[in-house]
């Protein structure tokens, strides 16, 4: 018989404001039946009078549910909170304490911590230290059994949730929030994450616990930032969830990803920070900014901003970058590039027409500066060539076509992300995929399904050889080399008579054309693709 799931309430910044929480409590309850646990996150009492507390303290009034509240973060309110250890405020109000883990008797734990952070020590009554967030890690992390916990509670947002998610509006994660939180996160793996002070409604996208087939599958994470109660922006401040026990959960329902499940946002840093220091931001590197207009000014070189070099008397110099240890076919400063498949040319990448191409409009994204691999790729880099691949959909889409994209790393020195259209009147992205999957299995290669959100380079290690194609669902396919694979393994799938029907245009070497029709090509390609050209915009 399955386990019937705990209906729970999570609440944002009460500030005193007792009477509108429990009434709108109550009307929740009068609707949608009687919910088991109120938990609140944030600054539960504020700078108003005290004369409405007293009503609950004094038992005049009665909260509608059983309540579990955080501690004070600001030195005001330390004083409602006498035992660091927690006790009960009033009837149906507790406190839970500075730090701990509270497990109720269906076995739901819940792991909280009071306060702001200090990295100072003697902490305040109001915040808590690097020692706090270590001591609950050790009480939790060290044994071989633990997977994670139900749920956390904290008043302060994790620095960097926002990473890899959806947009945390007027909140920078990136310098808003608590490196301890984060490192908290990162360790106990809730399942649910809920924090406040911020005054504003959060819920970011599920992010994963595991390393994509690299680790065991493990649950996904929900982090939930609630508002302030009574907020005149009605912005939402009560959040309703139903949860069963991990404990008492099958595992192969636990561990079940959601469909926009992304990478764990504190990875970012490439490890997890140690307690006590902050997570550092990830490095970027500066942009080369060496290329070629496609214009009537051919030959001028203009900066990273799209303006010419000569507007700026004092040019910024940037750092060069990655260079290759010899002759590059596709590094675009190399005398070796054939300058006249160029279509487009983007801050740190540029498109060009594929020699050989397996139709008219089929396309590189290259890298300007040398990189080997999507893995190896700096985080600017990266960010412009998932700009170039959407706008390529764009473009596909309104002339009747799906790109399919897909890197093969292996015998290869310089990154080609290969954009191929297939006509929709040809098949569907389904029957893509089983194109794909079907092949690989008459060619015993392992090709698997991995999450749409997931990044490469959590899968990959720099320097490992890999397969890669993604539809244009956002579905992704991928291989980890091992000894050997068919160079053309891409191309011959999507030539095959399920796809475009070409199975003679597999190899390149036999669709090579005169360089007057390529130029001519690349003409036609640069003005049907203009209108959609992102880098007029700078």
């Amino acid at each position: 018989m399955a386990q019937k799931p705990l209906r729970l309430l999570a609440c944002g910044d009460v500030e005193g404001k007792f009477d509108i929480l429990f009434n709108r409590v109550r009307a929740i309850q009068k609707k949608s039946g009687n919910f088991d646990l109120l938990l609140c996150v944030g600054n539960f009492f504020g700078s108003t009078p005290d004369a409405e507390w007293e009503e609950y303290k004094t038992g005049i009034k009665k909260a509608s549910i059983q309540t579990y509240v955080l501690g004070a973060n600001n030195q005001e309110t330390v004083k409602y909170f006498q035992d660091a250890d927690g006790c009960e405020l009033a009837e149906n109000i507790t406190y839970l304490g500075r730090k701990g883990i509270f497990t109720g008797s269906s076995g739901l734990q819940i792991v909280y911590l009071s306060g702001t952070e200090s990295l100072n020590e003697p902490v305040r009554g109001y915040n808590f230290s690097p020692k706090d967030v270590s001591s609950l890690r050790t009480m939790l992390c060290t044994t071989s059994q633990f997977k994670g916990v139900d749920i956390l509670l904290t008043s302060p947002w994790p620095k960097y949730v926002g990473n890899f998610g959806n947009s945390s509006g007027e909140v920078d994660t990136k310098k808003c929030g608590s490196a301890l939180v984060s490192s908290l996160a990162m360790g106990l793996k809730p399942r649910y994450h809920f924090a406040a002070l911020e005054k504003t409604y959060y819920e970011r996208l599920p992010y994963r616990n595991h390393v994509v087939l690299q680790e065991n599958a493990q649950h996904a994470t929900r982090f939930i930032a609630l508002a302030s109660v009574g907020n005149p922006e009605k912005k939402k401040y009560l959040y309703a969830f139903s949860i069963v026990p991990m404990k008492l959960m099958d595992a192969a329902e636990l561990v079940k990803q959601p469909l926009d499940v992304t990478e764990n946002p504190y990875r970012k840093s490439g490890q997890e920070a140690s307690i006590g220091k902050q997570i550092p931001a990830p490095v970027e590197e500066s942009a080369c900014q060496f290329f070629f207009d496609l214009n009537e000014k051919q030959g001028r070189k203009r900066s990273s901003t799209g303006r010419d070099s000569k507007s700026s008397p004092h040019p910024k110099q940037p750092r060069k970058p990655p260079q290759p240890p010899g002759p590059c076919w596709f590094c675009l400063a190399s005398p070796e590039v054939e300058k006249h498949l160029v279509v487009n040319i983007g801050t740190h990448c540029y498109l060009a027409l594929a020699k050989g191409g397996l139709s008219d409009d089929h396309v590189l994204i290259l890298p300007i500066g040398h990189y080997q691999s999507v893995v190896e790729l700096s985080a600017e880099v990266v960010e412009e060539v998932e700009k170039y691949k959407a706008t390529l959909r764009r473009f596909f889409k309104s002339r009747g076509k799906r790109c399919v994209v897909f890197e093969r790393n292996y015998k290869s020195h310089h990154l080609q992300l290969q954009v191929i259209p297939v006509p929709v009147s040809c098949c569907a992205t389904d029957d893509i995929k089983d194109a794909f999957i079907t092949q690989a299995q008459e060619q015993q290669i392992e090709l698997l399904e991995i999450p749409e959100h997931s990044d490469i380079k959590q899968i990959a290690q720099p320097g490992a050889a890999y397969f890669y194609v993604e539809l244009d669902t956002g579905e992704k396919l991928f291989h980890r080399i091992k000894k050997n694979f068919p160079l053309q393994f891409g191309r011959e799938v999507l030539a095959s008579e399920a796809i475009l029907n070409i199975p003679g245009k597999s190899d390149w070497r036999q669709c090579q054309i005169s360089k007057e029709d390529e130029e001519t090509l690349a003409r036609r390609f640069r003005k049907d693709f203009e209108p959609y050209d992102f880098t007029l915009d700078d």
